[in-house]
């Protein structure tokens, strides 16, 4: 059996059908090709799925496609406008924020949603916002220096 599942993803009206126990990851990556949102733990821990449903940080491995039916989805891949990186995308790079980039997807989709509820974030604020997303490779250190400038150009 399966459903239809129709939803918005990065501004475009998409539709498939699927089981309905396929989790918004798998459609994502496997339906829809976007395969910007990482898949890691498959647990809810690590935060490499994370997108934005209805504006609001979601793990996408926990949340099953059929209840993100109707909702508007961002995921990586609509961080960059018109193929020009966001803000946020372009003070990562000049932070050198990253290094084997697994990481990177749910990061910046934490740091998007922080960025646009907090405008004038400290150093505390941005590492208790990606707390709930695991880096194994920098050591925060440059991932909080992106987001922190990230917010310096955009005010």
């Amino acid at each position: 059996m399966t459903v239809e599942v129709t939803l918005t993803a990065n501004g475009e009206q998409r539709s498939a059908a699927v089981e309905p126990r396929c989790t918004l990851a798998d459609f994502l990556r496997v339906e829809l090709g976007l395969t910007g949102t990482h898949l890691a733990c498959e647990h809810g821990v690590c935060g490499s799925c994370t997108v934005l449903v209805d504006g609001a940080s979601a793990r996408s491995c926990l949340m099953l496609a059929v209840q993100a039916a109707g909702a508007e989805v961002t995921t990586i891949e609509g961080l960059a406008a018109n193929g020009a990186m966001s803000t946020l995308q372009e003070a990562m790079r000049d932070t050198h924020a990253f290094q084997c980039g697994f990481c990177t997807p749910g990061m910046l989709m934490t740091a998007a949603e922080f960025l646009r509820d907090s405008s004038r974030p400290d150093e505390r604020a941005v590492r208790e916002a990606i707390s709930g997303n695991i880096c194994r490779c920098t050591g925060y250190e440059s991932i909080v220096k992106g987001i922190l400038l990230a917010a310096e150009r955009a005010a």
